[in-house]
């Protein structure tokens, strides 16, 4: 109600909007303020919101919702362990497609391979996203190509910064990480009972660990203005029911090949594929109907290489 205000509101059009006493709008305004919002307060006027800032919280997320069912019902926390944790959990208690489990800090932060992943407070976009595709379980791992895309068009969406993707499951900025992406799921033989994406995108940090700073960086370093994080999670929530409605239609990334290519960090550049007990070099092609990324080496030779087998690297560097 303030937000959508020009001006002042008296305390007598909150009681009778709301039909609640003037004690309780005074405790809801100071509860409000606690939260971080500043609102005004004039004698014989009302009150009138002054600055939101990047505030996060259920309400605000919710209220930056534009979809169908993706994030439609928010967990919201400000700490826990993992917001993976918490998005798994809700599914086994019966969460509905399109539960969304947000944190302000996570203080055990989940990466690939059993990595910890750093996460602040009031500076990340921590969420994780719960749904139960029916499609069959090998197909899963195309999930996290379609968050991949989601991400990378709702930070340029809400901030106007160009990122890509590096194959299969992160986002960069000038060939540094600004997002990571982790997907889990629970299955019961051919079919899938949820599957659950985590997306950690640095946001409005200011600087990052020192072990870190060389491939990682934020929206906030690489465009020098903060983002607000709850319209982030809405754009990315919007791009994600998008691209995720047109997977479903097929149930791979045949209607997604263009547009996923065309986001591609490795796309035609020199990248070293790492496996267990061999590597090898080759030029990146681009992703096929499976998700899978081909590289075709000096032989002539096209490999599709799989991801959660396989770590995928530039010649020189990370990207």
């Amino acid at each position: 109600m303030l937000k959508e205000a020009e001006g002042y509101i008296s305390g007598q059009e909150i009681c009778e909007k709301f039909n609640v006493s003037r004690t309780a709008v005074w405790k809801v305004i100071k509860q409000l303020e606690t939260e971080g919002y500043l609102i005004e307060a004039v004698r014989n006027k009302g009150y009138r919101l002054k600055m939101a800032g990047d505030i996060l919280s259920r309400a605000e997320i919710e209220s930056s919702m534009n979809t169908e069912w993706a994030g439609k019902k928010v967990l919201y926390f400000d700490e826990t362990g993992s917001t993976n944790t918490e998005a798994k959990q809700a599914a086994e208690a019966g969460a509905p497609h399109g539960t969304l489990a947000v944190a302000d800090y996570q203080n055990m932060g989940k990466g690939r391979r059993g990595r910890m992943w750093t996460s602040p407070r009031g500076v990340g976009v921590w969420m994780s996203l719960m749904i139960r595709p029916e499609i069959h379980p090998s197909a899963a791992s195309m999930l996290t190509l379609v968050a991949a895309l989601a991400v990378s068009e709702g930070i340029g969406k809400t901030c106007g910064l160009e990122t890509q993707i590096k194959w299969p499951n992160d986002i960069v900025a000038d060939g540094k990480k600004i997002c990571g992406i982790l997907t889990e799921m629970s299955t019961e033989l051919e079919c899938i009972n949820y599957v659950v994406t985590g997306m950690g995108i640095n946001a409005n940090m200011e600087e990052l660990p020192e072990e870190i700073k060389d491939v990682a960086t934020s929206i906030l370093l690489q465009t020098g203005k903060r983002v607000k994080r709850s319209q982030l999670i809405g754009a990315v929530m919007e791009s994600y029911e998008k691209y995720y409605n047109v997977f479903m239609e097929s149930g791979n990334m045949s209607g997604l090949l263009d547009v996923y290519n065309s986001h591609l960090a490795n796309m035609q550049r020199s990248v070293r594929v790492l496996q267990p007990g061999s590597e090898y070099v080759g030029t990146a092609l681009g992703i096929n109907d499976a998700g899978e990324l081909l590289v075709k080496t000096e032989d002539g030779a096209v490999h599709q290489v799989i991801s959660g087998e396989v770590s995928v690297r530039g010649i020189y560097g990370y990207v």
